[in-house]
């Protein structure tokens, strides 16, 4: 039987709630606090994937690693459990809650101790947008951040809170092409920000050529 009534329009709403965020940490040997080195995984990996990038990286030894796992779990097409840092639905909350999740990550080992007011950021692909976003949106100062495989997101602003970036990609790269490569280390070049352009023979991930390069980076701005 049909009611001929009008039914009122659908609406959206969205409420805050409390959520649990997983992160790795690697203390290098000596009790004495450290240099912060925060990794921020590709699309679809964990925060395992990132933490074997990070010590692959030549003098990452003297660093406290730490690895953060993206909020939003999935099960890829593999059949393997993986993270996103973001969707394009309600990308602007995403975005918050990801830098909020980051800045808290950070305050807990500046509150106990654990690292030194030097915080360099390094982010894979997907995980290259959040370590400028946390650079440039977050709470705290960087030294540095190092870029592989992943553009600046385009609308981000003062790009000079980056201070110094590693951009690296490899010359095979099907996803970080040149073209937006290249426009990449302009902009960074017009924010005043001292800029290392890398391509490296090798496609979208990392390889020795790559490490090498990073470590060069990370050792300078360590002087």
């Amino acid at each position: 039987m049909f009611f001929p009534f009008a039914m009122s329009p659908v609406a959206s709403y969205t409420i805050q709630v409390p959520v649990h965020g997983r992160y790795l940490l690697r203390m290098p040997e000596g009790g004495a606090s450290s240099p912060l080195l925060a990794g921020f995984h590709g699309y679809g990996e964990t925060a395992e994937d990132e933490m074997a990038r990070l010590e692959a990286i030549d003098g990452s030894s003297g660093y406290c690693l730490c690895s953060i796992e993206a909020l939003h779990p999935f099960r890829t097409p593999k059949g393997v459990s993986g993270a996103s840092w973001m969707t394009s639905k309600d990308r602007d909350l995403r975005i918050a809650e990801n830098v909020g999740y980051v800045d808290g990550v950070i305050s807990a080992m500046l509150d106990f101790g654990r690292i030194s007011s030097r915080v360099v950021l390094h982010g894979f692909s997907q995980g290259a947008g959040m370590a400028c976003r946390t650079a440039v949106l977050g709470r705290h100062a960087v030294t540095g951040v190092m870029l592989l495989g992943g553009d600046i997101p385009p609308e981000l602003e003062r790009l000079e809170r980056m201070r110094q970036v590693h951009l690296a990609r490899g010359s095979r790269d099907p996803l970080y092409v040149e073209d937006r490569f290249m426009l990449d280390a302009g902009r960074l070049s017009k924010a005043g920000v001292h800029c290392s352009p890398v391509t490296f023979v090798g496609g979208h991930g990392a390889n020795e050529a790559y490490y090498s390069s990073a470590g060069e980076f990370l050792g300078a701005i360590g002087r």
